[in-house]
């Protein structure tokens, strides 16, 4: 049980977090202090947004909820993306890449607070702290997390207004990512089916704001978003992957949130539909495609060897086998 549920922590953190940091020196010009500097601004965008939002008239309870919902973060990997994705496209730092890194984090957030909702998962803690109904109660959570997606809009409206061009397509991207009929949404809604695919599942609810996070750092740097696609597609799928075995097979020591959910849920998990070893099978080639499909950029080819290397590498020697 703990061997496996390194395996996914491991896993999640190669594929997601290993391939943001190298991300940044392998792709970004190779400047010195970059990841830093792009974490401040990711702090900085949301800090800006979230005290446009909360500012008087808005209710007490309702600003608090907000903040709480938003600061601390996690690993901010979205957002990160984004600014990742333009860079290697040649764009600038500017406001219309911070504001839509941000509005992505935003959207990511608000997905997170309605996920915890009883009517979903019923999720006590989240980060490593109370969920946002569990200490602010339901209908202020329902309301945090409309009010998050509401300001991401506003974020990436007020940020890209110089550009009409990229701000159209912007807000095109993003409302697929977290609408429907292929975005988070449509992926909460798969839930309620009695019929489940899987791969459908995972694409939409895991996925999309992967593909909104490449697409929108693509459209910030002034490229093509589609020949992103496949990366933030197959991230999003890995993502999703390594969370089912860590939920399948981990313990509470080794997560920020309750674990067993998608049992006690009944919701979709790869390792209880296909079984530990058609799962970590299904990762491996997961982690192909997503080294595979990393478009030509400056250090592609050590992008793709890192993906797979770093992977394989940190696989603990009982399921060394599964990824060589």
């Amino acid at each position: 049980m703990a061997a496996n549920s390194k395996l996914a922590r491991k896993l999640q953190f190669t594929v997601v977090y290993i391939f943001l940091q190298y991300t940044l020196s392998l792709i970004l010009d190779n400047k010195k202090g970059g990841q830093m500097e792009s974490a401040a601004r990711i702090e900085q965008s949301l800090e800006a947004a979230v005290d446009r939002a909360t500012a008087k008239p808005c209710p007490p309870k309702l600003a608090k909820a907000v903040h709480y919902a938003v600061f601390p973060g996690g690993a901010r990997v979205r957002p990160t993306l984004t600014l990742a994705v333009a860079a290697a496209c040649g764009g600038q730092a500017n406001a219309l890449t911070d504001g839509a890194a941000a509005a992505i984090e935003m959207l990511h957030c608000a997905s997170l607070v309605h996920d915890d909702l009883p009517c979903f998962d019923n999720a006590s803690l989240r980060r490593g702290k109370p969920s946002v109904h569990n200490l602010y109660g339901e209908p202020i959570a329902v309301l945090v997390g409309d009010a998050l997606i509401v300001e991401a809009f506003n974020t990436i409206a007020r940020t890209a207004a110089s550009d009409p061009a990229k701000l159209v397509d912007l807000i095109e991207c993003v409302s697929k990512a977290v609408g429907m009929p292929g975005g988070i949404v449509a992926g909460q809604a798969w839930e309620s089916e009695t019929k489940i695919d899987l791969i459908d599942y995972h694409r939409a609810k895991t996925g999309s704001l992967f593909v909104g996070s490449v697409s929108a750092g693509a459209i910030a740097g002034g490229s093509d978003p589609s020949e992103w696609h496949p990366l933030g597609e197959k991230i999003g799928e890995a993502y999703q992957l390594a969370d089912d075995l860590l939920d399948a097979t981990g313990s509470i020591a080794d997560s920020d949130k309750p674990l067993g959910q998608d049992r006690n849920n009944s919701k979709p998990n790869a390792v209880m539909e296909l079984g530990l070893e058609k799962a970590m099978k299904r990762l491996k080639q997961t982690i192909a495609d997503a080294a595979d499909s990393v478009p030509a950029c400056a250090g592609t080819n050590e992008l793709r060897e890192l993906i797979v290397n770093q992977a394989t590498r940190l696989v603990p020697a009982k399921y060394a086998t599964a990824f060589a």
